[in-house]
């Protein structure tokens, strides 16, 4: 492992994407354009350094090296997302796709692509809750959280400041939607007060008639449940300009260090939380990241580096690379019983798969899987300080 801690961006990258006789193709289908561009370079650094780390140590099956082919989803966009999935396994030849990202594009390529050509999808950071009842035949999974999660935690975070009352807008889509709903009930039961529950459009030039309402409506503070590279970027943008809002609390969506550089030192203070963990696994993502080239504690970079990592377990379990064949293999590789795993380790996972032995993959997001492939989830609370996010505690 020193070896590959030491190796440059370029060389892991390199090495994920090599050729061999014996190739076996992951999609890496994420916004690299769109609303959260700004992460998505950290998710595929972190997705490649897995590959990169599995080749390095023999490939698996035998012998057979992994590549991971990148197509983007431009995070909101259906069509976009669906014919770059469609070309993914006609043209390419997947066996796993590693996406989608944003949560309604990943349901739109779950009904439209995956389901009817038997793929296998692993989700690193869609996290609406309508995903977790949508009949898919056992093909997807996930490494993030649910949302309805995350508005328990948001609420938590909330009374525990002593904020009794909040406007709340979100993003007029699966993602924001869902996350407004899973927390306005929330928060409500708690005996919260929202003042404003509304929807603002991604990719506007004025956010100002969208802020004047929320003004009007009032609260203790405004939560913005966005993307931290479009609409919720202008929210924000527009509520300090005109003085409506001054502290946010940010959930997901929002939180990557393009948006305290982005706002400036006005952004101080305001605070929310993302799906993350602490502990070894995350300490080692972190160095990864960091002798590679990329941000490995970024927002859904652990969780891309895990979800390779799953496809590779459940592959060597189940000695095969088809997706009928490996699909029952995850909730086993990722669960206890077994030897844990860290990142690091995956050609020591690999290694007791082929003696007969289990593993239980923690990987850098304390990977735990629960019901249909459902990530049970843990929290970073985030306060912005001097122009960065900061955890403050782990939930």
């Amino acid at each position: 492992m020193k070896k590959l801690l030491m190796a440059t961006a370029a060389t892991a990258i390199m090495a994920a994407n090599a050729a061999s006789a014996d190739e076996i193709k992951l999609g890496l289908l994420l916004g690299y354009t769109g609303p959260i561009e700004s992460l998505t370079g950290h998710m595929a650094s972190a997705a490649d350094l897995a590959i990169a780390e599995i080749n390095e140590s023999g490939g698996i099956l035998g012998g057979s090296t992994l590549a991971g082919v990148r197509a983007d989803t431009g995070c909101i966009d259906n069509g976009l997302a669906t014919s770059n999935a469609e070309r993914l396994i006609a043209a390419e030849g997947i066996k796993g796709l590693v996406g989608g990202d944003c949560s309604g594009v990943t349901g739109a390529v779950l009904q439209n692509v995956a389901i009817p050509n038997g793929m296998v999808m692993i989700s690193p950071s869609a996290t609406s809750p309508a995903l977790s009842t949508v009949e898919d035949q056992g093909l997807f999974f996930r490494t993030a959280p649910s949302d309805a999660r995350e508005g328990q935690v948001m609420t938590e975070i909330l009374m525990d400041r002593g904020v009794k009352s909040v406007a709340l807008t979100y993003t007029n889509n699966d993602y924001g939607k869902g996350l407004a709903d899973a927390f306005a009930e929330s928060f409500v039961a708690e005996g919260g007060e929202i003042t404003i529950n509304a929807a603002h459009e991604d990719g506007k030039a004025d956010y100002s008639a969208e802020v004047g309402a929320l003004a009007s409506a009032g609260g203790d503070i405004l939560v913005v449940a966005g993307y931290l590279d479009q609409g919720g970027l202008g929210i924000i943008n527009a509520s300090l300009d005109s003085g409506a809002f001054d502290q946010f609390v940010l959930p997901g969506g929002m939180i990557g260090d393009s948006l305290p550089v982005n706002v400036g030192p006005a952004l101080n203070g305001s605070y929310g939380q993302i799906a993350g963990s602490g502990g070894r696994g995350a300490e080692t993502m972190a160095e990864f990241g960091a002798a590679n080239g990329f941000e490995g504690t970024s927002p859904y970079a652990p969780e891309s580096y895990d979800a390779v990592a799953l496809f590779a377990f459940a592959m060597e379990a189940a000695g095969s690379a088809e997706p009928g064949d490996y699909v029952g293999k995850i909730l086993e590789v990722a669960n206890a019983p077994g030897e844990e795993i860290y990142p690091g380790e995956l050609a020591k996972g690999l290694e007791i798969l082929r003696n007969g032995g289990d593993i239980d993959y923690v990987g850098g997001s304390a990977v735990e899987l629960i019901g249909p492939g459902e990530s049970a989830g843990t929290y970073r609370e985030i306060e912005v300080q001097d122009g960065k996010n900061v955890t403050v505690r782990f939930r």
